[in-house]
Protein backbone atom coordinates (compact mmCIF):
# COMPACT_ATOMS: atom_id res chain seq x y z
CA UNK A 1 0.00 0.00 0.00
CA UNK A 2 2.82 2.42 0.90
CA UNK A 3 4.52 1.60 -2.39
CA UNK A 4 1.28 2.43 -4.23
CA UNK A 5 1.00 5.88 -2.62
CA UNK A 6 4.70 6.56 -3.14
CA UNK A 7 4.37 5.67 -6.83
CA UNK A 8 1.45 8.06 -7.41
CA UNK A 9 2.50 10.85 -5.03
CA UNK A 10 3.76 13.21 -7.81
CA UNK A 11 0.51 12.71 -9.72
CA UNK A 12 -1.53 13.46 -6.59
CA UNK A 13 0.45 16.63 -5.96
CA UNK A 14 -0.08 17.86 -9.52
CA UNK A 15 -3.76 16.99 -9.31
CA UNK A 16 -4.04 18.88 -6.01
CA UNK A 17 -2.38 22.00 -7.44
CA UNK A 18 -4.62 21.90 -10.52
CA UNK A 19 -7.69 21.55 -8.30
CA UNK A 20 -6.71 24.63 -6.32
CA UNK A 21 -6.13 26.61 -9.53
CA UNK A 22 -9.48 25.52 -10.97
CA UNK A 23 -11.37 26.33 -7.76
CA UNK A 24 -9.69 29.76 -7.57
CA UNK A 25 -10.53 30.41 -11.23
CA UNK A 26 -14.18 29.52 -10.69
CA UNK A 27 -14.34 31.73 -7.58
CA UNK A 28 -12.75 34.66 -9.45
CA UNK A 29 -15.12 34.23 -12.39
CA UNK A 30 -18.20 34.13 -10.16
CA UNK A 31 -17.10 36.98 -7.87
CA UNK A 32 -18.88 40.18 -8.95
CA UNK A 33 -16.61 42.91 -10.29
CA UNK A 34 -17.16 46.15 -8.33
CA UNK A 35 -18.74 48.85 -10.46
CA UNK A 36 -19.81 52.34 -9.53
CA UNK A 37 -23.32 53.67 -10.06
CA UNK A 38 -23.90 56.26 -12.78
CA UNK A 39 -25.81 59.04 -11.01
CA UNK A 40 -28.68 60.96 -12.56
CA UNK A 41 -30.48 64.15 -11.39
CA UNK A 42 -33.41 62.06 -10.13
CA UNK A 43 -31.01 60.38 -7.65
CA UNK A 44 -30.21 63.66 -5.88
CA UNK A 45 -31.93 65.74 -3.22
CA UNK A 46 -34.35 67.91 -5.27
CA UNK A 47 -33.14 70.96 -3.34
CA UNK A 48 -29.80 70.63 -5.12
CA UNK A 49 -31.17 70.18 -8.63
CA UNK A 50 -32.59 72.73 -11.03
CA UNK A 51 -36.34 72.19 -11.47
CA UNK A 52 -35.85 71.53 -15.18
CA UNK A 53 -33.77 68.43 -14.41
CA UNK A 54 -35.32 66.87 -11.31
CA UNK A 55 -37.14 64.25 -13.38
CA UNK A 56 -34.12 63.18 -15.48
CA UNK A 57 -33.18 59.52 -14.98
CA UNK A 58 -30.58 58.89 -17.69
CA UNK A 59 -27.93 60.40 -19.96
CA UNK A 60 -26.85 63.14 -17.55
CA UNK A 61 -23.35 64.53 -18.09
CA UNK A 62 -21.36 67.56 -16.96
CA UNK A 63 -21.84 70.49 -19.36
CA UNK A 64 -19.03 72.23 -21.21
CA UNK A 65 -17.47 75.11 -19.32
CA UNK A 66 -14.88 77.88 -19.63
CA UNK A 67 -13.59 79.36 -16.37
CA UNK A 68 -10.36 80.95 -15.13
CA UNK A 69 -7.98 79.32 -12.68
CA UNK A 70 -5.64 80.66 -9.98
CA UNK A 71 -2.97 81.38 -12.59
CA UNK A 72 -5.25 83.37 -14.88
CA UNK A 73 -5.44 80.47 -17.36
CA UNK A 74 -8.70 79.56 -19.06
CA UNK A 75 -9.80 76.09 -17.97
CA UNK A 76 -12.32 74.17 -20.08
CA UNK A 77 -13.65 70.64 -20.24
CA UNK A 78 -10.79 69.85 -22.64
CA UNK A 79 -8.32 70.17 -19.74
CA UNK A 80 -10.20 67.27 -18.10
CA UNK A 81 -10.80 65.27 -21.25
CA UNK A 82 -10.25 61.56 -20.69
CA UNK A 83 -9.57 62.11 -16.98
CA UNK A 84 -11.21 61.09 -13.74
CA UNK A 85 -11.70 64.12 -11.52
CA UNK A 86 -13.08 65.23 -8.18
CA UNK A 87 -15.08 68.48 -8.16
CA UNK A 88 -16.45 70.67 -5.40
CA UNK A 89 -17.77 74.19 -4.68
CA UNK A 90 -16.32 76.49 -2.03
CA UNK A 91 -15.24 80.07 -1.34
CA UNK A 92 -11.96 81.32 0.06
CA UNK A 93 -13.44 83.41 2.90
CA UNK A 94 -15.59 80.56 4.24
CA UNK A 95 -14.81 79.80 7.88
CA UNK A 96 -17.10 76.81 8.42
CA UNK A 97 -16.86 73.68 6.26
CA UNK A 98 -14.54 74.98 3.52
CA UNK A 99 -11.26 74.69 5.48
CA UNK A 100 -12.08 71.05 6.23
CA UNK A 101 -13.02 70.39 2.61
CA UNK A 102 -9.81 72.03 1.41
CA UNK A 103 -7.73 69.93 3.81
CA UNK A 104 -9.38 66.79 2.46
CA UNK A 105 -8.78 67.89 -1.13
CA UNK A 106 -5.14 68.37 -0.16
CA UNK A 107 -5.14 64.83 1.21
CA UNK A 108 -6.49 63.53 -2.11
CA UNK A 109 -3.88 65.59 -3.94
CA UNK A 110 -1.13 64.02 -1.82
CA UNK A 111 -2.46 60.47 -2.18
CA UNK A 112 -2.70 60.78 -5.97
CA UNK A 113 0.23 63.15 -6.55
CA UNK A 114 1.84 61.03 -9.27
CA UNK A 115 -1.38 59.64 -10.73
CA UNK A 116 -1.84 61.39 -14.07
CA UNK A 117 -5.31 59.86 -14.55
CA UNK A 118 -6.90 61.88 -11.75
CA UNK A 119 -7.36 65.67 -11.38
CA UNK A 120 -9.15 68.03 -8.98
CA UNK A 121 -11.45 71.00 -9.69
CA UNK A 122 -12.81 73.51 -7.15
CA UNK A 123 -15.32 76.20 -8.15
CA UNK A 124 -15.85 79.35 -6.11
CA UNK A 125 -19.46 80.30 -5.38
CA UNK A 126 -18.45 83.93 -4.78
CA UNK A 127 -16.62 84.91 -7.98
CA UNK A 128 -17.15 88.59 -7.18
CA UNK A 129 -14.82 88.09 -4.18
CA UNK A 130 -12.64 85.24 -5.39
CA UNK A 131 -10.72 86.94 -8.15
CA UNK A 132 -7.74 85.29 -9.84
CA UNK A 133 -5.42 87.10 -7.43
CA UNK A 134 -7.44 85.93 -4.42
CA UNK A 135 -7.47 82.34 -5.66
CA UNK A 136 -3.72 82.51 -6.25
CA UNK A 137 -3.09 83.67 -2.68
CA UNK A 138 -5.34 80.93 -1.36
CA UNK A 139 -3.68 78.27 -3.52
CA UNK A 140 -0.19 79.27 -2.39
CA UNK A 141 -1.25 79.42 1.25
CA UNK A 142 -2.82 75.95 1.15
CA UNK A 143 -0.24 74.20 -1.01
CA UNK A 144 -2.29 73.59 -4.14
CA UNK A 145 -0.37 71.81 -6.92
CA UNK A 146 -1.18 73.70 -10.13
CA UNK A 147 -0.53 70.59 -12.21
CA UNK A 148 -3.19 68.65 -10.35
CA UNK A 149 -5.77 71.04 -9.00
CA UNK A 150 -7.54 74.06 -10.52
CA UNK A 151 -9.39 76.60 -8.39
CA UNK A 152 -11.69 78.39 -10.81
CA UNK A 153 -13.67 81.61 -10.95
CA UNK A 154 -15.63 83.32 -13.69
CA UNK A 155 -19.13 84.31 -14.74
CA UNK A 156 -21.51 83.77 -11.82
CA UNK A 157 -24.37 82.50 -13.99
CA UNK A 158 -22.11 79.89 -15.54
CA UNK A 159 -20.92 78.71 -12.11
CA UNK A 160 -24.52 78.66 -10.85
CA UNK A 161 -25.65 76.60 -13.85
CA UNK A 162 -22.78 74.16 -13.42
CA UNK A 163 -23.58 73.77 -9.74
CA UNK A 164 -27.34 73.33 -10.19
CA UNK A 165 -27.56 71.67 -13.61
CA UNK A 166 -24.33 69.65 -13.89
CA UNK A 167 -22.77 68.75 -10.54
CA UNK A 168 -26.01 69.13 -8.55
CA UNK A 169 -24.43 70.21 -5.28
CA UNK A 170 -25.67 73.69 -4.26
CA UNK A 171 -28.90 75.10 -2.92
CA UNK A 172 -30.62 78.00 -4.60
CA UNK A 173 -31.26 81.25 -2.68
CA UNK A 174 -33.20 83.41 -5.17
CA UNK A 175 -34.70 85.61 -2.46
CA UNK A 176 -31.21 86.89 -1.53
CA UNK A 177 -29.53 87.56 -4.85
CA UNK A 178 -29.52 86.61 -8.52
CA UNK A 179 -27.79 83.26 -8.99
CA UNK A 180 -27.33 83.02 -5.23
CA UNK A 181 -25.86 79.72 -4.03
CA UNK A 182 -25.40 77.90 -0.75
CA UNK A 183 -22.71 75.34 -1.41
CA UNK A 184 -22.71 71.95 0.29
CA UNK A 185 -19.96 69.71 1.63
CA UNK A 186 -20.29 67.36 -1.34
CA UNK A 187 -17.37 66.11 -3.42
CA UNK A 188 -18.37 64.78 -6.84
CA UNK A 189 -16.50 62.00 -8.65
CA UNK A 190 -16.64 62.42 -12.43
CA UNK A 191 -15.56 59.78 -14.95
CA UNK A 192 -13.79 60.27 -18.33
CA UNK A 193 -17.22 60.31 -20.02
CA UNK A 194 -18.23 63.33 -17.87
CA UNK A 195 -20.73 61.28 -15.85
CA UNK A 196 -21.22 61.54 -12.08
CA UNK A 197 -20.03 58.30 -10.47
CA UNK A 198 -19.96 59.17 -6.79
CA UNK A 199 -21.03 61.69 -4.16
CA UNK A 200 -19.13 62.10 -0.87
CA UNK A 201 -19.21 64.21 2.28
CA UNK A 202 -16.06 66.29 1.92
CA UNK A 203 -15.90 66.90 5.68
CA UNK A 204 -15.88 63.21 6.66
CA UNK A 205 -12.51 61.35 6.71
CA UNK A 206 -14.25 58.00 6.16
CA UNK A 207 -15.96 59.39 3.07
CA UNK A 208 -12.59 60.53 1.72
CA UNK A 209 -11.29 57.00 2.21
CA UNK A 210 -14.31 55.67 0.30
CA UNK A 211 -13.72 58.21 -2.46
CA UNK A 212 -10.11 57.08 -2.89
CA UNK A 213 -11.25 53.45 -3.05
CA UNK A 214 -13.91 54.33 -5.62
CA UNK A 215 -11.33 56.10 -7.79
CA UNK A 216 -9.38 52.82 -7.97
CA UNK A 217 -12.56 50.96 -8.93
CA UNK A 218 -13.30 53.53 -11.62
CA UNK A 219 -9.78 53.24 -13.02
CA UNK A 220 -10.36 49.50 -13.53
CA UNK A 221 -13.52 49.98 -15.60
Amino acid sequence: MLRFFAKYKPFALVLGVLSVIIIFGIYTALKPVPKLKVYQPADFDPELVDTTLQHVKKYHTISDFALTNQNGKEITQKDYEGKIYVADFFFTTCQTICPIMTDHMLQIQKELQEDTEVLLLSHTVTPEIDTVAQLKRYAEEKGVDDRKWNLVTGDKKQIYDLARKSYLVVKDIPEVETYGMIHTENFVLVDPQNRIRGLYDGTDPEEIKRLLEDIEILKEE
